[in-house]
């Protein structure tokens, strides 16, 4: 799969593979604890680099990774939101983390709608998850939203395996039936 133009647009964001021009923004989610409380804690700038440089790596090793998201309007990088699926991951995923200013506006709801409808199109998924910390109720909200339910309790690779996490998600048909009936962002 080229990556070369692969862009995802709604109403008011753009979807596309990370870029260098992007680090700037990501850097600075992954410097804000509130951000980051319950995706493993902040990262200094170094370990911030690291982990964008994989998120870049694994979409031309695999074909698939977190897109970077921007408004359409600014073009200011706001966050991550994409397929995810590292070796001993609980399912796969369609994760998201955004800058805090933006919380409450909706992106990750529109954005993680966008991001689902490729990865069930593009990747022949199945199924998606969310997995979600139980003490994180806007990201639970935000599962809802997109027609995710509680699965249950269920456990991260190393080095993540002692958070806890519950598993949200939804059968590719549960996605289509409800994207067909009309729900979603």
């Amino acid at each position: 799969m080229s990556l070369d133009g692969l862009q995802l647009q709604t109403p008011r964001l753009l979807l596309r593979p990370p870029q260098l021009v992007d680090l700037e923004g990501w850097t600075a989610v992954m410097q804000d604890a509130e951000a980051c409380r319950f995706i493993g804690g902040t990262q200094a700038p170094s370990l911030a680099w690291r982990s964008f440089m994989t998120m870049i790596g694994a979409w031309h090793a695999q074909g698939f990774a977190m897109f970077s998201v921007l408004e359409r309007d600014s073009g200011r990088w706001i966050g991550r939101c994409g397929p995810w699926c590292p070796p001993g991951w609980p399912g796969t995923e369609v994760g998201y983390t955004f800058a805090r200013e933006t919380w409450g506006r909706g992106y990750a709801t529109e954005a993680a709608t966008a991001a689902t409808d490729w990865a069930l199109e593009n990747l022949g998924w199945t199924d998606v998850i969310q997995t979600i910390d139980p003490a994180n109720i806007g990201s639970q909200r935000v599962a809802a939203k997109l027609g995710a339910t509680l699965r249950g309790p269920g456990r991260l690779p190393a080095p993540h395996d002692l958070a806890p996490v519950d598993i949200w998600g939804q059968t590719r048909e549960q996605w289509r039936a409800r994207r067909h009936a009309g729900a979603g962002a």
